[in-house]
């Protein structure tokens, strides 16, 4: 096996596309500002509910069991929890015609629901977590039409699937934003235009753009088209829970192409994929608040993708979707500056390894000179890096992969005994909760860390919330830490 030791930038020009990806990487713009929302604090917003409906203060909805959604009494997130009484969809009392549409959503394991504008034009919601090859079936897709005349195996079409799978993992809290144009009628009320979906923006990425509605699809509670009509939530095929649900009737219908009010005539987005194999991209990288000047972005087969700090060895982000926009590196002079092109979970940029001699003791938020001393990365056959420093002395291997696109398992250990006291922050959040079995939901269940049976970590309050922490611990099989991110 050849070894090959990185320790400086690799050239950018290694893995330019010959041509620029789709747009569903390149920021989303032209939302404009939601300035209404749909009160959850009783079903008063609602035509009649059936029983399966309610509101609750918190959900559950489970990970691993199919279809299973648990709640807490109180209001401000709307449940479906299908029973053995009469389950139906449920319709607003306020109807719409163009509306800009953003909705929190969570779905449990193999669940299937969909949101339906004028309750006509089903928009799907569905667990479709680490699928590979999507359908007008698949969350975020525009669902399909459907004529009993057609032949058989092709009564269902017109359907739109999204470009690219950015679904999270079911149990965590998802967003869909929905830009939709209205059927137009003219005096004597026949129709003189489609419906349109603008853009389908699935937590954060635009999947789906500038597609038109010849009619209602599938399940319309309408046979005809109108310029108005209610929302509909599907409530009789499975589980789902909702909140936040803000819009405006203000459409930017403006379409986007992937370039426009964003570059000139003469500039093309550049943009790195991966194919076939894994990337490293060394750049700066802006996050929140800061820039982090010694960034090593990996893409990984499969839609996945990590930056990892070079200074501090945090991981401190993660998405799917697209790797790397690099434009910023060449327009003008350039900034040094590349974008994560997907759907992103922020982490924290805080050194991943300090000594915790006792539980108050804080995390540090920097390192002291001379302590943490990089020593660039080794690939495996693969092509993927283990990022190996020196830490106090101490030296220090960290490699991440991810086999399946679902999930990113990292593995720290240690060349020779670990001292006493020496711990791998996990994560950083304003919540952690114990699921049983190693899993963990972080940060209000936006993602999951998934520990081997038996290991117990130490959880702590820290700054505004929680923190969680793994020792390193010297064993018969060598001294390490590993864990599982999933979302």
């Amino acid at each position: 096996m050849q070894h090959k030791y990185l320790l400086k930038c690799i050239p950018l020009q290694a893995f330019l596309l010959a041509a620029c990806m789709p747009f569903f990487a390149v920021a989303q713009r032209g939302g404009g500002q939601l300035n209404q929302q749909i009160s959850l604090n009783d079903l008063s917003a609602f035509k009649s509910p059936s029983p399966n409906w309610s509101v609750a203060s918190s959900v559950s909805a489970d990970f691993v069991k199919h279809n299973t959604i648990t709640k807490k009494d109180g209001t401000g997130i709307l449940v479906s929890i299908p029973g053995k009484e009469k389950n139906e969809d449920i319709f607003t009392t306020m109807e719409h015609g163009d509306i800009d549409l953003s909705v929190d959503f969570m779905m449990p394991k193999e669940s299937n629901s969909g949101i339906y504008l004028q309750g006509r034009y089903e928009i799907q919601l569905l667990d479709s977590w680490g699928k590979s090859a999507l359908t007008s079936g698949d969350l975020g897709s525009i669902y399909e039409r459907w004529d009993d005349a057609r032949p058989a195996g092709q009564q269902g079409y017109d359907g739109v699937a999204p470009r690219i799978n950015v679904s999270r993992a079911p149990g965590l809290w998802q967003n869909i934003r929905i830009a939709f144009q209205a059927p137009k009628f003219d005096a004597a009320g026949k129709k003189i235009a489609n419906a349109r979906i603008v853009r389908i923006v699935l937590n954060g990425v635009t999947i789906i753009e500038n597609a038109e509605l010849q009619a209602p699809t599938r399940g319309s509670a309408f046979a005809n088209e109108a310029a108005m009509g209610p929302l509909r939530i599907q409530g009789d095929h499975g589980a789902v829970a909702i909140k936040n649900i803000r819009y405006s009737n203000r459409v930017n219908t403006m379409q986007v192409d992937g370039s426009r009010n964003v570059w000139d005539s003469n500039e093309k987005p550049v943009t790195i994929d991966v194919k076939g194999e894994p990337v490293v991209f060394r750049s700066f990288m802006d996050i929140p608040g800061k820039r982090i000047t010694h960034s090593a972005s990996v893409g990984i087969p499969h839609n996945i993708s990590f930056g990892y700090d070079l200074s501090n060895g945090a991981v401190y982000q993660i998405w799917k979707g697209g790797f790397l926009d690099a434009s910023p590196m060449w327009l003008s002079r350039g900034d040094g500056n590349s974008r994560a092109l997907g759907s992103v979970v922020a982490l924290d940029d805080k050194p991943a390894l300090a000594y915790i001699h006792e539980e108050a003791q804080a995390w540090p938020d920097s390192l002291a000179k001379g302590v943490f001393r990089a020593k660039g990365y080794e690939l495996d056959e693969t092509g993927m890096p283990t990022f190996k420093y020196n830490y106090d002395g101490i030296m220090i291997n960290d490699k991440a992969t991810s086999d399946d696109g679902k999930s990113l398992a990292r593995k720290i250990w240690v060349d020779g005994p670990a001292p006493k006291d020496l711990y791998v922050r996990v994560a950083d959040a304003k919540d952690i909760t114990d699921l049983g079995n190693g899993m963990y939901a972080v940060n209000d269940f936006s993602y999951y860390v998934q520990l081997d049976k038996g290991v117990k970590p130490l959880i702590r309050s820290a700054g505004k919330g929680k923190e969680l922490l793994l020792p390193l611990k010297n064993t018969d099989k060598g001294t390490f830490v590993q864990y599982s991110l999933i979302w």
